[in-house]
């Protein structure tokens, strides 16, 4: 591979750092209904909850990924990450409360 070759190769796709940062987010965001469980009676999941947005979770972080992998302009890997997370918003948010009743 040529120099050029590999910083292309280098630049596509999350690096290291990034990549440990989303998954760390997402996790800490799983964590947070179980910590807040400890303290009030109002955050209430069971089992399935947790399944659900632990799959909700991984499939974002796995769009996110890929997002930043194949698009070779910019503005389409952040078109990508932006629909990305605004379709998980909308389904949270219709799985929370139910706002497309």
């Amino acid at each position: 591979m040529t120099q050029t070759e590999q910083s292309f190769a280098q630049s596509r796709g999350l690096t290291p750092r990034a990549r440990l940062a989303i998954w760390a987010a997402a996790a800490a965001l799983l964590a947070f209904p179980a910590i807040a469980m400890q303290f009030t009676a109002v955050v209430n999941w069971d089992l399935g909850d947790f399944l659900i947005f632990g799959g909700m979770l991984l499939v974002l972080c796995g769009a996110i990924e890929t997002s930043m992998k194949f698009p070779a302009e910019r503005k389409w890997r952040l078109a990508a990450v932006a629909v990305s997370l605004f379709i998980f918003l909308m389904v949270w948010a219709e799985l929370a409360v139910g706002i497309f009743d």
